[in-house]
């Protein structure tokens, strides 16, 4: 880990911190959240030690990157935005694109908006999700779920953030971490957190010197930058009026766990494996199921994630 340079640079009008190593062809890694640029700490050293320069940013709004306080500020062409300038910054023409969670909706919207800058793109937990013109994000949520459904609860300005207050950080990431699959994640107005079990004892993924990390950074920033992820999702949805029906035109991979919360959504097993899938993203060459593992993949079954990943950009 020590071998890992970081370093802060300016793009599009804010401080992007950057974790990196390795020389060769260049890897973007995208986190999601609560997470990190340390949720991507394995596939920096295993990657790089294959012949690849690995980066994986903090992103807007997470860690020692800047967090403008508004959540117009974080709609997926702001986020773009920021890594295109990132790419521009190291003088990179394209990359490897690899993104989990809220990275990998940021790396489909990057799909869209630049195919010109991604050799090729591998996406983990969450599928596509194309623009519906008559249903907002946060609608089609509510519609299947209820208002307790944590991505709805996260809508209101600081009502996640008092809850969020109101438990120890180490605690919020245990639950966090071990508690997204396969079923519904819900935050009851009348429980708020309490209702979401912590684990007697951590996975063996998952160690208390993650835990400590992940949580001196958030009890340093709080969790807002992250939260407005969510609510500025119908946002993007106005913003990105122009794309309803685009296809994602890059070579493209996607792995996902089959205990992973996002894959059992209702109707997301039936468009990734009964042809929607590959109508809207049509060189989509692999979907990988991954038995038993949950939603965060990449730190899960770090191994077997390099390995699909690596097994996919040696061909370019």
């Amino acid at each position: 880990m020590e071998k890992i340079q970081h370093s802060t640079i300016k793009t599009n009008g804010i401080n992007m911190h950057i974790a990196s190593i390795g020389t060769g062809p260049p890897v973007l890694l995208l986190h999601g959240f609560p997470e990190l640029w340390y949720s991507w700490r394995h596939q920096l050293l295993s990657l790089s030690s294959l012949g690849y320069r690995v980066i994986a940013p903090d992103l807007r709004g997470f860690g020692d990157s800047d967090a403008p306080p508004s959540p117009a500020s974080y709609t997926t062409p702001y986020i773009v935005g920021d890594l295109v300038g990132l790419l521009d910054h190291l003088d990179i023409d394209q990359v490897f694109l690899v993104g989990h969670d809220w990275g990998a909706t940021i790396a489909w919207h990057f799909g869209l908006f630049r195919p010109d800058r991604i050799k090729a793109l591998i996406n983990l937990s969450v599928q596509y999700r194309p623009r519906n013109p008559a249903v907002k994000f946060v609608e089609g949520f509510r519609a299947l779920f209820g208002d307790d459904y944590y991505f709805c609860r996260f809508q209101e300005p600081g009502e996640a953030e008092k809850e969020f207050a109101s438990q120890d950080t180490r605690i919020l990431f245990k639950k966090f971490l071990t508690n997204f699959g396969p079923g519904p994640l819900y935050i009851s107005k009348e429980l708020g957190l309490r209702g979401v079990k912590a684990p007697d004892t951590l996975p063996s993924w998952l160690s208390e010197d993650d835990i400590d990390y992940y949580a001196t950074k958030f009890d340093k920033t709080g969790f807002t930058g992250g939260l407005n992820y969510y609510r500025s999702f119908d946002l993007t949805w106005d913003l990105t009026a122009a794309w309803t029906g685009a296809q994602i035109k890059v070579p493209a991979k996607f792995i996902v766990g089959d205990q992973d919360l996002a894959y059992n959504i209702p109707g997301v097993k039936e468009y990734i494996h009964n042809g929607g899938f590959n109508r809207d993203v049509p060189f989509l060459q692999e979907v990988v199921v991954m038995e038993g593992v949950g939603h965060f993949i990449n730190q899960e079954k770090p191994d077997q994630v390099t390995a699909h990943i690596y097994e996919f950009i040696k061909k370019f």
